[in-house]
């Protein structure tokens, strides 16, 4: 069974920095696609970025280029994602979801972590 464990949110100053971890479990964790999500609340899940070791895929949502960062460590199954240069409007509970059919896909992310919340004060 696939099992996906979300860490390190937490309560941050705007333009200040935090990473989130997602760490993965019971599945080839190198042939995957591992994506992060996150929804505020009263607002639809966003696709906020998305890496495919197997493909060599990354993938970011406009408002996120140049301040968050994804990456993944195939030894430890885990992905991060380096978010810098935060805003009040990151604020949200941030998900990471696996799939077998690449960052392309959304409807390929079939399993879910439970979330961490980011909150960001200005």
């Amino acid at each position: 069974e696939v099992q996906l464990v979300e860490s390190g949110g937490g309560l941050v100053q705007a333009g200040g920095s935090l990473r989130v971890s997602c760490a993965a479990s019971g599945s080839p964790f190198d042939e995957y696609a591992i994506g992060w999500f996150r929804q505020a609340p009263g607002k639809e899940r966003e696709y906020v970025s998305c890496i495919s070791n197997r493909g060599g895929t990354i993938y970011y949502t406009d408002s996120v280029k140049g301040r968050f960062t994804i990456s993944s460590d195939n030894a430890k199954s885990t992905v991060y994602l380096q978010m810098n240069s935060l805003k009040p409007e990151d604020t949200a509970v941030y998900y990471c979801a696996i799939s077998g059919l690449g960052c392309s896909g959304i409807s390929g992310f079939a399993y879910w972590g439970q979330g961490t919340q980011v909150t960001v004060s200005s």
